[in-house]
């Protein structure tokens, strides 16, 4: 893990604990503001620049950005929709000694900085400020935004009305939510983070980052590098991409339990029987992909489940595990959307808030795919994937993820940090494999996706 991710309220409450530790506001707003006035030099270089300016401390960080800038010779306008509310941006505009326009008086520039509203907002934008703001970001051949553009919900992802496009997002302190989920990740262009001096110790959300696994030693041998037990069922080809995906991520002996079944040579394959999952060295059962929903798919799944090893269920087994909730055995459920819904039912709230309901109720970790995949813990825990490519929406991508995820358990890593790495694996192969990739693709390139890791 990396970049911890803090909610509005959060962030309120690190930035709280650093003033009554002695830390001015005013000092904070320094510190945002020349990081703000960095990123643009660096963004932009010395390009003619619009600030705009909300009554907020985010509109304060604008101010002193503003100054910053044009100590380097930078061409810059300030426009505000109203004039500062807190003592903070108060000085910080005071400390400004150039001109104030109001927002709808602006003249567009090269470079736009939306410094309007950071985190907390809740609803639309007036259309006093959104019509001129977005004609002013179409008159931009570069838009940046502090913390947040201005009209998305930092907590949930939302976009709380039209809000332009940004090429640069400079998160203060740390990662918010919407920083990654969608609608609103899709209007930040890339996302860097400002270190203004407020730490995060506690935070229960955090970015998933690359993960760091061990290489075999001179000591390893096949199964002490994890076996994996892939269950198939009606649908032999999705669990060849999970066994496959098993074996590329880095497991040292697959079995796939259905002896006709093709697949690489190093895959061993034997007849379906319950007995073949009492084997204790199985350090992980993948159960789901091309399972079906028959009579015979639930005795496979009901097999699984007393084994007493640790679990990945995706696809057709989470349609037969809903009365079976909560589960004993270390698990991770890898549901979709639609299959998220028919596990759970209908629960409100934004998608991290759902994904930690679930993850009690189920008693397992639940990673909710999509775009914004999200993986939650019993204990609360939250990791949030960095955007993916948009083709991973293929078939039979699921599955090799649920695949990579089973290595990850099999080499002993606990199901919340072996569903994040296999997910960045997932990712990083997608990545690898570029435009118009099979779920086939991704299996190939999970070797070096796993590689980039030790």
């Amino acid at each position: 893990m990396s970049d911890p991710i803090l909610t509005a309220a959060e962030m309120r409450a690190a930035e709280a604990a650093v003033i009554a530790a002695g830390t001015s506001v005013d000092t904070l707003m320094a510190r945002a503001g020349a990081a703000v006035a960095e990123a643009a030099w660096r963004f932009a270089g010395g390009c003619p620049t619009l600030i705009l300016c909300g009554p907020g401390n985010n509109g304060g960080d604008g101010y002193v950005a503003a100054r910053r800038l044009r100590a380097r010779g930078v061409s810059v306008h300030v426009a505000a929709w109203a004039p500062p509310r807190t003592d903070a941006a108060r000085a910080a505009r005071a400390a400004w000694d150039g001109p104030v326009v109001p927002l709808e008086d602006a003249p567009a520039a090269p470079l736009l900085i939306d410094a309007l509203f950071g985190t907390g907002l809740t609803r639309p934008l007036d259309d006093a400020i959104a019509a001129p703001l977005d004609r002013l970001a179409a008159g931009a051949a570069l838009r940046l935004a502090v913390d947040l553009p201005s009209g998305v919900g930092s907590d949930d992802g939302a976009v709380l009305g039209p809000v332009p496009r940004f090429d640069l997002t400079l998160a203060l302190g740390s990662l918010k939510p919407a920083h990654l989920l969608q609608p609103a990740a899709a209007l930040m262009g890339r996302v860097a983070v400002a270190d203004i001096g407020v730490p995060a110790p506690g935070a229960t959300m955090h970015r998933i980052a690359r993960p760091l696994l061990p290489e075999p030693g001179p000591a390893d041998h096949k199964y002490s590098r994890g076996m994996v037990a892939v269950v198939p069922g009606a649908m032999p080809g999705a669990a060849l991409l999970a066994a496959g995906a098993a074996q590329r991520a880095g497991a040292g002996y697959v079995l796939l339990a259905d002896e006709g079944a093709g697949g690489a040579d190093a895959l061993v394959r034997r007849r379906w029987s319950p007995d073949l999952l009492t084997d204790a060295r199985i350090g992980a059962i993948v159960v789901g992909p091309g399972l079906g929903r028959d009579d015979d798919a639930r005795a496979r799944l009901e097999a699984a489940l007393a084994a007493g090893r640790p679990l990945v269920l995706d696809a057709d087994a989470l349609a037969l595990l809903r009365d079976r909730l909560p589960l004993e055995a270390p698990a991770v459920l890898t549901p979709h959307e639609g299959e998220f819904a028919r596990l759970f039912g209908d629960m409100p709230g934004s998608k991290i808030e759902r994904a930690r309901a679930a993850a009690r109720r189920a008693g397992a970790v639940v990673l909710l795919k999509g775009a914004d995949s999200v993986v939650a813990a019993p204990d609360s825990r939250i990791g949030i994937a960095p955007p993916a490519p948009g083709w991973l929406a293929s078939a039979g991508t699921g599955d090799v993820l649920a695949g990579a995820i089973g290595a990850m358990l099999a080499g002993g890593l606990p199901p919340f940090e072996a569903a994040c790495a296999g997910l960045w694996l997932h990712g990083d192969a997608a990545r690898r494999a570029g435009p118009a990739l099979i779920a086939d693709d991704l299996v190939t390139h999970l070797a070096a996706a796993r590689g980039a890791c030790a």
